[in-house]
């Protein structure tokens, strides 16, 4: 009796465990970066008890960052599951891709195509079809979304507007989209992977992008919902907030939040409270 009941506990045990939510690790080995490279996936509560797909939501870190930090320091499991819990997010599935390393001056960071890191062309030709094929997700426009913090918001910003057809919606919190005078006043070498990654965010400012798209390029990004998210005592938030009245100009709508805060943990934090339920809202029902 004694070993039966043992069994019973185990098994419900297991089943519990299944119901809940998880974040994993995992490693890509890319061709095109010559490496391989780690993210993080969070599966929401039922997923291992089922075979349904799922929304995807790409989750960008920034400059000095990897992988690691959304799930520690971003906390964003916490927020995750009670906004899923209440229904105020649909179940999906979380990629955390790394795109960079603490030491920023001799690791490359960035979420653009650079001198022997091609990291657009991975996140694209092999990240995005390995794991949404990998964590069975739906795969499509309507169902894929994408926001990140300073770095990884002006990815966000850049990648929607170059490829508006693979994303539904775009929050980029805190977003570096362009370079700003303190980028300016590091007087780094060129060779220094800091003024690397720098270059690469001038050249593919978002705010240039938008003030030479022609119109067949705007009817495009309308078809993205578009959400800024920047604290009032932000360094960048003049790029958020220019680039809003720019988008608006071009009769682009777009959502700008100016909040109490900094460049922050704090801040970002407390931004997945927003940005998770706006992607819900816009995916495909």
């Amino acid at each position: 009796m004694k070993r039966l009941t043992i069994t019973i506990i185990l098994c419900l045990t297991a089943i519990a465990a299944m119901a809940q939510s998880r974040i994993i690790t995992d490693t890509l080995s890319s061709k095109i970066l010559g490496k391989d490279v780690p993210y993080n996936v969070y599966l929401p509560a039922g997923y291992d008890k089922s075979d349904a797909q799922y929304p995807v939501v790409y989750l960008l870190h920034g400059l000095y960052g990897t992988h690691t930090d959304w799930p520690n320091t971003g906390r964003m499991k916490l927020v995750a599951d009670p906004l899923i819990a209440s229904g105020e997010a649909v179940p999906m599935v979380i990629i955390m891709p790394c795109a960079g390393h603490e030491d920023v001056h001799n690791v490359q960071n960035g979420y653009f195509n650079m001198p022997g890191c091609n990291y657009e062309d991975f996140f694209f030709q092999e990240l995005l079809p390995t794991v949404e094929k990998k964590y069975r997700c739906i795969g499509d426009k309507e169902h894929r979304a994408i926001m990140g913090l300073s770095m990884g918001g002006g990815g966000s910003t850049v990648y929607c507007q170059r490829h508006p057809e693979m994303f539904s919606s775009c929050y980029a919190m805190s977003a570096w989209l362009d370079v700003v005078e303190e980028d300016k006043r590091r007087n780094l070498e060129e060779t220094d992977k800091l003024y690397i990654v720098a270059k690469s965010v001038m050249d593919h400012s978002a705010l240039e992008f938008i003030s030479k798209a022609d119109d067949a390029t705007i009817e495009k990004l309308k078809t993205v919902k578009w959400f800024f998210d920047c604290g009032d005592d932000d360094y960048l938030l003049s790029l958020s907030v220019n680039l809003h009245f720019m988008m608006t100009k071009k009769g682009i709508r777009n959502e700008l939040r100016v909040r109490d805060g900094g460049h922050t943990w704090e801040y970002w934090h407390t931004a997945l409270y927003n940005s998770l339920p706006f992607a819900s809202r816009n995916f495909a029902k």
